[in-house]
């Protein structure tokens, strides 16, 4: 970025002098609104105009949705609060070459933004563009994810299923009962390497796509009476038994498939960990103008200095367990960025010896 005059920043609305209105006079009238404004609506990324002394004249639809606020008629500082960018406008405003800034909004998800600032002329303003790097940074991030976790994870299994061929070559050769125990531990292997990489993929694509909210309707009843058939299965092997709080439709903006994966994680982990008390329930309501879904079970619990990693990769109360069980360390994290990216929140709430509730929160269809 070209350094910026003091004289620039003197100019700026924030630290006006008296006579700034003379100084930086607004967007010139030949520059017409009618006619910038077809512009700027037929552009698909946010874009903005703002006059000499900062205030936005004019915003396309998808610039209000970035900001989470329509800033026509704002100074541009009520919505775009970084100091780098506004200094770029200043400079742009000043009759300084094009700029590019990138920044970044930090929240439950994080966004990479580069606004690309050009004047409009010495004192009649600056379009500013704003292009989401938010996916690409995402993929990246993604691809470096996945190597280092796949050959960290994977090294365990692979050393046993090569170990277990050494012998079965070797000194179970001729040994039938002997192969048909190795080979079934074998399989048990590879099973745990197909749902540790079908997990990672999962996990990957939700988070290359967590800042993009989903735009569907799904009814949270019906997804929970999904979940408790499909693990009807399973809950009879743990002899334990789900069941649902009886509620109407409970509709909330989202994705099906997604959500479908949130609850049967959740149901999943219940009915692994928590079987011993007999019972999970699926409890389901309102609060504001969130919906809640809520899965407690009755078992043993989890310790509280554990809770607050709980939803970290690869993060385990008890290695070998979460292993034997088919665990594979990653369902929560799936579950807080599926949560995230529905603009949800997730709460857990755990003592030893008192069961655990995992709860989410997601807005419901306005």
């Amino acid at each position: 970025m070209p350094p910026i005059r003091p004289s620039v920043l003197t100019m700026w609305p924030f630290n006006r002098t008296p006579d700034a209105q003379d100084l930086v006079p607004a967007l010139a009238p030949e520059i017409r609104l009618a006619d910038a404004a077809d512009v700027i609506h037929a552009l698909s990324e946010p874009a903005l105009i703002v006059d000499g002394q900062g205030m936005v004249r004019l915003a396309n639809s998808a610039a209000a949705e970035v900001l989470e606020v329509d800033p026509a008629g704002l100074h541009l500082s009520a919505s775009i609060r970084i100091p780098a960018v506004l200094e770029a406008v200043a400079a742009a405003t000043a009759g300084e070459d094009r700029v590019s800034v990138d920044y970044e909004l930090r929240g439950s998800i994080l966004r990479v933004f580069r606004a690309q600032v050009s004047g409009l002329g010495a004192g009649r303003g600056a379009l500013v563009v704003l292009r989401d790097l938010t996916r690409e940074q995402q993929i990246e991030r993604m691809r470096a994810d996945f190597v280092a976790n796949a050959s960290h994870e994977l090294r365990t299994p692979l050393a046993a299923l090569s170990g277990f061929l050494d012998t079965i070559m070797g000194a179970a050769r001729h040994d039938e009962k002997a192969q048909v125990r190795f080979l079934g531990l074998m399989r048990s292997q590879a099973d745990r390497m197909r749902r540790l990489i079908d997990d990672l993929l999962s996990l990957s694509r939700i988070e290359m796509n967590e800042h993009v909210r989903p735009a569907g309707e799904v009814d949270l009843t019906q997804v929970a009476a999904h979940v408790r058939d499909v693990l009807s299965g399973m809950a009879r092997e743990q002899d334990c038994e789900v069941m649902i709080s009886e509620t109407g439709p409970l509709t909330v903006t989202g994705s099906r498939d997604e959500l479908v994966q949130v609850v049967q994680n959740l149901v999943e982990n219940a009915l692994k960990y928590g079987s011993s008390g007999k019972r999970v329930e699926i409890r389901l309501g309102r609060t504001g103008d969130m919906a809640e879904l809520s899965v407690r079970d009755f078992g043993p619990g989890i310790a509280e200095e554990h809770i607050p990693r709980l939803t970290e990769r690869f993060y385990r109360v008890n290695v070998q367990d979460s292993r034997a069980r088919g665990g594979t360390g990653l369902g929560l994290a799936i579950v807080k960025h599926i949560v995230n990216r529905h603009r949800g929140r997730l709460s857990i709430v755990s003592r030893s010896g008192h069961g655990s509730e995992f709860s989410i929160r997601i807005p419901l269809k306005a």
